[in-house]
């Protein structure tokens, strides 16, 4: 069960106050994950990366993003401490990997590049060994050697660039065209799985940026199972109040940062609003974040999606978000939020997703996480050794 972190703000922010800093920073997750509701990975330190684009441009430094992997686990690097200190970068991605494909090596580390392009993948897709003949015939001449490791995820990665009209550009990409492309990941990934006869479901959690837009998907290719956790969260600035203790304020309509994360970075139920499973989110460049239903065969209406099981993303290490009941959500702001076709299929249709607040899980807790879920919903934690 990988964990990984978006940050994308008008301003630069220091990475500390990302991945280090926070109480529950993607650092501490890699141990402490707090969605984690299975025991069959106990930690993720197979490696780990984070990768920024600069705050300032550069033509000598090119617009391509800076990364930053290894393959020790990520709260005992010295490194990442002393570079988070000293860094600041208005796009940020951050991964820690528990590994499901691929041997430990800095190579198979997330997030990858590819130009000005930047990728990670929290997931995993079922019988890849199957499938990977398929993928590589489908692959151009000119991305065909580009994987360097042996992950899934990589792959997909050459996937998606693959449906890009240029990716080696090296001018922003229309985010409409990065949404196209992940339709298309998808898409390509059920078909070969159809064809070589793969049954257990993929989970899909990519995210991918070209330093001005983010697209992002909470995804299964199955109708009764739920995806792997993502929430997301936006403000007018995220700041310190506590030794550890971050709050996301909103003191405008508009937003100025966004992050999007496996698991909450604050213990404030309300700055994090849940994504829906199937379902493709966009940062745009004016900061604008859309949120769109993916419409394929592994799609279930909102009010019946409340009966997707937990058990295949458990079994697998990737906990799921925790049920959560709907509340209402306000619709996109860019005007063509209304339609994203997935290729091929010329029945899809979209619409905003409601949105859906953050609650703690109805399972049993240990003394600390009552503790910490008690302050969640505003009550007084309770003491160790009290009477129950």
């Amino acid at each position: 069960m990988c964990r990984l972190l978006v940050y994308k703000g008008v301003d630069a922010i220091q990475l500390s106050h990302l991945v280090t800093r926070p109480a529950h920073s993607i650092i501490n997750q890699a141990f402490d994950a707090r969605l984690r509701l299975d025991a069959t990975r106990s930690v993720n330190g197979d490696g780990f990366g984070v990768g920024w684009y600069d705050a300032r441009a550069d033509a000598e430094l090119g617009n391509a993003p800076c990364i930053f992997t290894s393959v020790t686990p990520a709260w005992n690097n010295q490194n990442l401490q002393r570079l988070a200190e000293k860094i600041k970068s208005p796009l940020v991605f951050a991964h820690v990997r528990a590994s499901t494909a691929g041997a430990l090596s800095e190579t198979n580390c997330h997030p990858w590049r590819y130009g000005r392009l930047m990728w990670m993948h929290n997931g995993q897709i079922s019988g890849f060994p199957r499938i990977k003949r398929r993928l590589l015939a489908a692959l151009p001449e000119e991305l065909f050697l580009y994987p360097q490791g042996h992950t899934d995820s990589e792959f997909a990665f050459a996937v998606f660039l693959s449906h890009l009209k240029d990716p080696s550009s090296q001018a922003p990409l229309d985010y409409r065209e990065m949404q196209s492309a992940m339709l298309a990941t998808i898409q390509d990934f059920n078909g070969w799985a159809k064809q070589a006869g793969v049954e257990e479901p993929s989970l899909m959690n990519f995210c991918v940026t070209d330093g001005e837009s983010v697209v992002c998907t909470r995804y299964v290719s199955s109708r009764t199972d739920e995806a792997a956790s993502l929430y997301f969260s936006s403000g007018t600035s995220f700041y310190e109040h506590a030794p550890g203790a971050y709050r996301m304020v909103k003191a405008d309509k508009r937003e100025k940062i966004v992050v999007v994360a496996s698991e909450p970075l604050t213990f404030e139920k309300a700055d994090w609003m849940e994504i829906a499973t199937n379902t493709l989110v966009c940062v745009t460049p004016r900061m604008n974040v859309l949120q769109y239903p993916i419409r394929d065969e592994f799609y279930v209406e909102h009010a019946d999606s409340q009966m997707r099981s937990p058990a295949f993303a458990l079994k697998t290490g990737f906990a799921p978000n925790v049920p959560l009941s709907a509340a209402p959500g306000a619709a996109p702001r860019d005007a063509d939020a209304a339609a994203l076709p997935i290729p091929g299929r010329e029945t899809a249709v979209v619409a905003p997703v409601p949105a859906r607040r953050f609650i703690p899980p109805a399972t049993p807790l240990t003394p600390s996480l009552a503790s910490v879920y008690a302050q969640m919903q505003g009550a007084a934690p309770a003491r160790r050794g009290a009477a129950a």
